[in-house]
């Protein structure tokens, strides 16, 4: 595959490989297109893959970027994390096979860093020197953590009540945090404004989009070769400007068409919170266009209230036979507690977002027990910890047998 054009999702129109995000004549969103040259050999091109970096790079070939070499020009290497097969989970359920694709396993412990790879690379074969963004916790993390490793200045708005863990976790990098009073969409409109007289900064969420987008397809590829070279039947994935849930999709297809995978796109499974869920209440109200929302939840990190591809997002879950569900923020911490108590892995909100509607499609009979399904977790619990306060017993006893056996009993003996 090459990249050979920006292509409009509505009109078609196209448009060179440079900074920009919207069509001239349509206003729709760009989008990254390829020319897909046969492919004679499947073996011979799974080979190559499988014996390139252990970082997103090792699907070079599928990326819209420049040289054969990027891994030699990117601070940070991301992907390549584990597809882990949770079997406790799924008896939990009364499924068969479930897998949870642990995307904290990143350099900055969340799945951004696969974006912002991308973004950063193509900003820097573009000739920009500031990597700049709006976000909701872990793509500032990430872009500062990337601007660190390459070198290049870097601004991150984010809404002024984030989560402290997330705001710690960037200003570390020597990145400049600007908090904006309100939410994260008054920071995306911000940063749309700035990004049109800045010339040398690449917003990586905005004038990069095209390119920070295609990141994601690399979350499929991963998942498509930890499974020997086989499809899900079904995934299920968070949603918040619907980029990450349609991305997805589009890398198993890639494959589809080109070979490498035989078999159909899964089913795919939309996950929101009710206090944010544009998406989900227009899924379930059968519209096509979601009306946008004032977030209220403790899944700030998908709170996006007017999702830039949330009519993308209702596509493709009606196409596939999927779709798109929200649970409360007391469902939120429960699918937290019930993915670290079967599997050992400590998720933040929007996984537990993710766990807790695949318990609910689960309860509601909707997943047949053969199907294999994949879990996408995004992030690290350790970004949420508030989430999980007083959601778990603890104890105190004196440095005495007798204290500890006053609380927990004597053993008990044969």
């Amino acid at each position: 595959m090459a990249a050979t054009q920006l292509q409009c999702r509505e009109c078609a129109a196209q448009y060179p490989l440079e900074a920009r995000y919207v069509c001239s004549r349509c206003f729709g969103p760009l989008e990254v297109g390829y020319e897909h040259e046969p492919m004679t050999d499947v073996g011979a091109v799974r080979r190559r893959i499988q014996g390139g970096p252990q970082n997103i790079w090792r699907y070079h070939d599928f990326l819209p970027l420049e040289g054969p070499q990027p891994q030699t020009r990117t601070g940070l290497p991301a992907g390549c994390t584990p597809l882990i097969r949770a079997d406790r989970l799924a008896a939990k359920l009364g499924l068969r096979e479930v897998w949870v694709k642990n995307d904290a396993h990143n350099p900055t412990h969340s799945f951004k860093d696969r974006v912002v790879s991308v973004a950063a690379t193509r900003a820097r074969e573009l000739g920009f020197d500031t990597l700049a963004c709006a976000s909701t916790g872990n793509l500032a993390n990430s872009v500062a953590a990337h601007g660190a490793a390459l070198g290049m200045d870097s601004y991150v708005l984010i809404p002024a009540d984030l989560e402290e863990q997330k705001i710690l976790a960037t200003g570390v990098y020597g990145t400049n945090v600007v908090k904006v009073r309100g939410n994260y969409d008054d920071v995306n409109r911000l940063c749309t404004e700035l990004s049109g007289d800045r010339e040398n900064w690449a917003f990586v969420n905005i004038n990069m989009r095209p390119y920070y987008a295609e990141g994601s397809k690399t979350v499929a590829y991963e998942v498509a070769e930890q499974l020997g070279w086989e499809l899900p039947d079904r995934c299920i994935v968070p949603i918040a400007s619907g980029s990450l849930f349609t991305k997805i999709a589009r890398g198993f297809s890639e494959w589809i068409e080109l070979g490498l995978l035989d078999g159909d796109v899964p089913i795919m499974d939309g996950a929101q919170a009710t206090g944010c869920s544009p998406v989900a209440a227009a899924f379930a109200a059968g519209a096509d266009v979601c009306r946008p929302v004032k977030p209220d939840t403790i899944a700030k990190s998908l709170a996006i209230g007017n999702p830039a591809d949330g009519p993308y997002a209702l596509d493709l879950a009606r196409r596939t036979g999927g779709c798109i569900d929200a649970v409360s923020d007391e469902q939120i911490r429960g699918g937290i507690r019930l993915l670290a108590e079967t599997t050992g892995i400590f998720t933040e909100t929007a996984g537990g977002v993710t766990t807790a509607v695949l318990a609910q499609l689960a309860e509601r009979g909707e997943i047949d027990r053969d199907e294999r399904v994949v879990l996408v977790i995004t992030g690290e619990g350790l970004k949420t910890l508030d989430a999980v306060r007083d959601s778990f017993a603890d104890y105190e006893v004196d440095p005495s047998i007798d204290s500890f056996e006053a609380v927990f009993g004597a053993p008990v003996t044969a």
